[in-house]
């Protein structure tokens, strides 16, 4: 299947192979339900989205040159007394949970807004909290 470019006015495009892509409904739509199924049974489905949110917030976070791994993110998170000795390490792992919250943020704030500028502002203005670019206007 040949890949589909999307334009503003022209979605969704009109050549698609609907009977290439029809005999795929079912088995995605049994895959959402069977997901679905299990975060429902999950009393804390946060627990089991928590590390893909993270995963998340640091490969996203390294197109801003952010070094931090998943497991430095988890491992600061898990102890108790902080180390604050490298302070570069911890500014970067700061901005991923900070890409994280704001995530969050923007989820929860997506239950009670339309998608919207005040959402996105709402969302950078979290991301930039407390580190490099705090000063450069957030939201």
């Amino acid at each position: 299947m040949a890949s589909v470019r999307y334009q503003l006015g022209a979605f969704p495009p009109s050549d698609l192979d609907w009977l290439q892509l029809v005999p795929l409904l079912g088995p995605a739509s049994a895959a959402l339900a069977r997901y679905d199924g299990v975060l429902s049974a999950i009393p804390n489905p946060q627990v089991l989205l928590s590390p893909l949110t993270t995963q998340e917030a640091v490969l996203s976070s390294r197109i801003e040159g952010t070094q931090a791994t998943m497991t430095e993110v988890l491992e600061y998170e898990a102890e108790a007394s902080q180390d604050e000795s490298d302070s570069a390490k911890v500014a970067d792992i700061h901005e991923v949970l900070n890409y994280r919250h704001a995530i969050r943020q923007a989820k929860d704030m997506l239950e009670k807004l339309p998608l919207s500028g005040r959402l996105v502002r709402a969302a950078h203005e979290t991301l930039m909290q407390g580190v490099r670019g705090k000063n450069k206007t957030p939201g």
